[in-house]
């Protein structure tokens, strides 16, 4: 059973060379069988032809016997030099009953002399006058002939007949020849194809090996591993994009790490804080005197538990696509203005320098509203949360080209981290490891705002200078 790549590349490319080569065989066979049977049969009709005319030319009164008995010598050695042309020629003489007189050849010796020619051939070559192809001489050969018979005339009579005999009308010298080229060079051929497939199997088998022990790494739950980049060919592709996938997933595991312990610390933290005012409510260690004071940080830590399983939930139905949304034309930059009110007291406190850039006073927009507020929303509220104290803050609705609106959201501030900034609409991921400047958040925000812009069909992108700035944006379509 055939396993590795390799063998199987030898196998199909040894079975291709082998078919291609024994076609070009059957082919160069059928080509040269055709060609030699032409060039001998020519060659025959020449010799039979010949050897009639110069027959006919030196028979005098006594006919073909008395010229063989006289000149018998003479006639043999015209007869070797036609011969001469092929060597598995036999040249027959025979007088007018097809009794043989002469025989000069290969097969001459192994021939009786006075031995007839069969009279059904001698029939036919009277009703043909000359007789080319197969034909069986019996007790003449052993085997069967190929035979060229032309009639000896003399004075309008035939007084003779010239038989050129020949084994075989193939050239077999030069196909076994021909043959025997084609066999070498497919021999050549294996061997040189045996190198170039094992090299090439090498080169594309290595890198799969290597691919597959970091897919077990993988599954394994390591994802540090990483493979070589050898080239520029489909395989180095496949290793590149096994690389970024794997820096994907070792992302993916941080920022799940991440989560848990934001997510863990979000719920340990009020409920600590619940549970220990309100048993210093109950044992009396608390006065009643601050009892709304401490009821209010109880009713604050309440919410923010109710914010951050909101948002879970959110995730929730977002991904089991049992949220729909449902397109309708609304007045973006209305929405942003209702956006901006509602964070007056945050602005307000951190003595902000709002402005608002718009285009237009009204532009509507087609989009369920309820999802896009959440994001609008979600936006400022990062955008106030980060802003530096005294800094600038700006809501801009601008139009593009075509049906487009792009809402910005800038505010001056700490801004994103070249490194950070690829992964702030990712699940789970939250720059601010510290949680020195958001106490409130888990990291879904902004991953529930892409995927909300997502399914409208919509862009968002953030832009950031650390230390400077920020601007998240993300495009709507015109109604």
């Amino acid at each position: 059973m055939l396993r590795s790549v390799f063998a199987k590349y030898v196998t199909a490319f040894t079975t291709i060379v082998l078919c291609s080569f024994l076609i070009i065989i059957l082919i160069i066979s059928a080509i040269v069988g055709n060609y030699s049977e032409k060039a001998k049969a020519s060659l025959m009709d020449n010799a039979a032809h010949s050897t009639a005319e110069y027959l006919e030319n030196s028979i005098g009164d006594g006919g073909i016997r008395a010229l063989l008995e006289h000149r018998g010598e003479d006639v043999r050695d015209v007869l070797t030099i036609v011969c001469a042309n092929a060597d598995d020629v036999t040249i027959l003489v025979s007088d007018e009953s097809g009794r043989i007189l002469e025989a000069v050849g290969r097969d001459a010796t192994d021939i009786d002399m006075d031995e007839t020619i069969p009279e059904a051939l001698m029939r036919e070559l009277v009703s043909d006058r000359e007789i080319m192809g197969d034909s069986q001489i019996y007790d003449v050969f052993s085997s069967p002939r190929y035979i060229c018979a032309v009639p000896i005339h003399t004075d309008g009579q035939v007084v003779g007949t010239v038989f050129v005999c020949a084994s075989s009308v193939m050239l077999s010298d030069l196909l076994e020849v021909i043959i025997k080229a084609i066999v070498i060079s497919s021999i050549w051929v294996i061997l040189a194809m045996l190198v170039a497939v094992y090299i090439v199997t090498e080169r594309v088998i290595s890198p799969l090996r290597e691919i597959s022990r970091a897919a077990k790494s993988f599954a394994a739950g390591k994802f540090d591993v990483r493979v070589p980049v050898r080239g520029k060919d489909e395989v180095a592709e496949l290793a590149l994009a096994i690389n970024n996938m794997a820096e994907s997933l070792d992302n993916y595991e941080n920022m799940r790490n991440s989560f848990m312990s934001n997510v863990s610390h979000d719920l340990r933290t009020p409920m600590t804080s619940i549970s220990g005012f309100i048993d210093g409510i109950l044992d009396g260690v608390i006065p009643p005197e601050k009892h709304e004071y401490y009821l209010r940080i109880v009713s604050n830590e309440v919410k923010r538990l109710s914010r951050l399983v909101s948002s879970l939930l959110d995730i929730s139905r977002i991904q089991a696509g049992e949220r729909k949304f449902s397109p309708e034309i609304f007045d973006v930059c209305e929405m942003g203005r209702q956006i901006l009110i509602s964070f007056e007291g945050k602005l307000v406190e951190k003595k902000l320098q709002v402005e608002f850039d718009t285009d237009e006073e009204n532009i509507d927009v087609s989009a369920d509203r309820d999802a896009i507020y959440q994001v609008f929303y979600n936006l400022c509220d990062n955008g106030v949360k980060f802003a530096s104290e005294g800094g600038r803050f700006r809501i801009s609705v601008r139009r593009q080209k075509g049906k487009k609106i792009v809402v910005s959201v800038y505010n001056e501030g700490q801004g994103i981290s070249e490194k950070d900034l690829p992964y702030v609409f990712e699940q789970f991921y939250k720059s601010d490891k510290s949680r020195g400047l958001n106490k409130t958040g888990v990291g879904l925000g902004l991953f529930i705002s892409k995927t909300i812009i997502d399914a409208h069909g919509e862009r968002i992108w953030a832009e950031s200078r650390h230390g400077e700035d920020c601007c998240f944006n993300f495009t709507l379509t015109q109604e």
